[in-house]
């Protein structure tokens, strides 16, 4: 049987496929009205409610449906009150430089956020963090993520920076499904070699009481 591996656990793709339609919509958009922020908007709105409509019919919930619409109004609402084009891609340079701080402190105070999001999916709560090699993998593995966050800063940072509406826009689809698949792969390469050959895997934590209740060899 092939073992289970995060992108298995955590999925992400049909969401993280979704969230670059409004932005590439946008600049689409932005360039078909001659770089009209209205067009742009307009555009970047009726795509996230297409998004979010299909999602619903295939069964999404409601409430994960419109978190990435409300996600579009948002956005659209800044570059209507700023004037400016590139403003639209604000609310993803200020969510990664937030992640990118949230995922570096939990592992300095060794909270690991992979650790507690892929505990949330197992629902282990945090068993896992009693078992000291999953805790070590998590922490090791969530160094990846911080990464991916800060691969997108060092590219949206100038591009924002130079008012390149249409390159942010190629690079918001860019770095987001692919950066997500290599950051799953990687990280979970990360994991596997961290912990020893004989460990049973991430839904089962070995804790003091699991190794006190394991039959000593004969």
């Amino acid at each position: 049987m092939r073992e289970e591996s995060l992108a298995d656990l955590l999925g992400g793709r049909r969401g993280a496929v979704d969230a670059t339609v409004p932005p590439l919509a946008f600049v689409a958009g932005w360039l078909a009205t001659g770089q009209s922020l209205w067009g742009g908007v307009i555009a970047a709105l009726a795509a996230g409610a297409a998004v979010a409509g299909w999602r619903l019919s295939r069964g999404a919930k409601p409430g994960a449906a419109l978190v990435g619409l409300l996600a579009v109004c948002l956005a659209a609402l800044i570059a209507v009150r700023t004037g400016r084009a590139a403003d639209f891609f604000l609310i993803q340079l200020v969510s990664n430089a937030a992640s990118a701080l949230a995922w570096t402190l939990s592992i300095v105070l060794r909270w690991p956020l992979l650790g507690l999001i892929v505990g949330a999916v197992l629902r282990q709560r945090t068993r896992w963090r009693r078992d000291p090699d999953l805790l070590r993998a998590y922490g090791r593995a969530s160094w990846i993520w911080v990464l991916q966050y800060a691969v997108r800063l060092a590219v949206f940072l100038p591009l924002y920076a130079a008012d390149q509406v249409a390159a942010l826009g190629v690079a918001r689809a860019a770095l987001t499904w692919p950066l997500v698949a290599a950051c799953l792969a990687v990280s979970w390469w990360v994991i596997r070699r961290s912990l020893p050959p004989d460990h049973p895997g991430l839904r089962h934590p070995v804790t003091a009481d699991t190794r006190a209740a394991t039959p000593a060899p004969t």
